[in-house]
């Protein structure tokens, strides 16, 4: 590979992680100025969306291909990244994205459920990292359970479990171009939050209620989720999955650092166990199966 495109590459892989470790702080501040999560989710992935559309050209017309697994796709992607602003917005940054990095974890089980690939030894050795990681971070004295302990503990691990789907899918559906893929991601957030706010109610007033201020914000977050998926794509095209996968976890490097500057969260010792047990665990996620490989990557 030329030096230059590699450079390109890694780049591109890095600024989707450093994105996603710093996304939370953006989101807490629109919620801050009275836009709820729901609802800063649903107009930035919009944003998200209206620009990917401008670049991708008609993807629309694979639809007629896509069959349910494209639904489920969207369906997935929708809980994932939903899931992961309303946990961020209400949890401890980093125990949040420990227990969303479990997604190797059911990558396995998944993949050999829909895919029927067969583990090797390492599919083996993730998920005792992985259940040793979360065993040590949850532990509570007190229960005594190995269990998330509140909201947004519980929306983090389900929303890494809509992550491992997701991977799985997107491996499944080789039918499917790359951008119509990305922007099944979009649309499909869209669609779920857009979904969610309708059940609850209010969604006009809700949007009338965002300020100036608020908007310049989501317009920018838009744009940079916008631009982190087609630099993430690019990064993921041109490396091997076994280098991606080390690069995407400095997201927890960039998280924790963050949210000890930037919310004066500092991790335990038992953090700090469970997050090397846990990243152990997604660094063999390269070589989870015998098969072609599949990579998790951030939302």
């Amino acid at each position: 590979m030329p030096s230059k495109q590699k450079f390109l590459a890694v780049s591109g892989v890095l600024s989707g992680a450093l994105v996603w470790g710093l996304m939370w702080y953006p989101y807490r501040a629109l919620q801050e100025a009275g836009v709820s999560g729901e609802m800063a989710t649903l107009l930035s992935y919009t944003i998200a969306l209206v620009l990917g559309l401008l670049l991708t050209g008609p993807v629309w017309r694979e639809l007629r291909i896509a069959g349910w697994w494209g639904i489920a796709l969207m369906a997935s992607a929708g809980w994932t990244n939903l899931g992961y602003v309303l946990a961020v917005l209400d949890g401890e940054v980093m125990r949040v994205l420990l227990l969303f990095y479990l997604a190797p974890l059911w990558t396995v089980f998944l993949s050999h459920w829909l895919l029927g690939e067969k583990l090797n030894r390492y599919g083996y050795a993730i998920i005792a990292l992985s259940l040793g990681g979360a065993f040590v971070m949850l532990w509570d004295a007190r229960l005594g359970l190995p269990l998330p302990q509140n909201r947004a503990e519980w929306i983090a691990l389900s929303a890494g479990m809509g992550f491992a789907l997701l991977n799985v899918i997107v491996r499944r559906t080789q039918h499917l171009s790359v951008n119509f893929k990305a922007a099944g991601v979009w649309l499909g957030t869209v669609l779920f939050t857009a979904a969610l706010l309708l059940y609850h109610g209010n969604i006009a007033a809700q949007v009338q209620g965002v300020t100036a201020n608020a908007w310049w914000l989501l317009g920018l977050v838009g744009l940079v989720l916008c631009a982190t998926s087609f630099a993430v794509q690019y990064g993921l095209t041109h490396l091997p999955a076994n280098q991606a996968i080390v690069l995407f976890l400095s997201e927890l490097v960039f998280a924790a650092i963050s949210a000890y500057l930037l919310a004066g969260e500092e991790m335990g010792v038992r953090e700090f166990i469970g997050a090397a047990l846990i990243i152990s665990a997604s660094l063999l996620s390269g070589k989870i199966h015998a098969g072609p490989r599949i990579l998790v990557t951030p939302p």
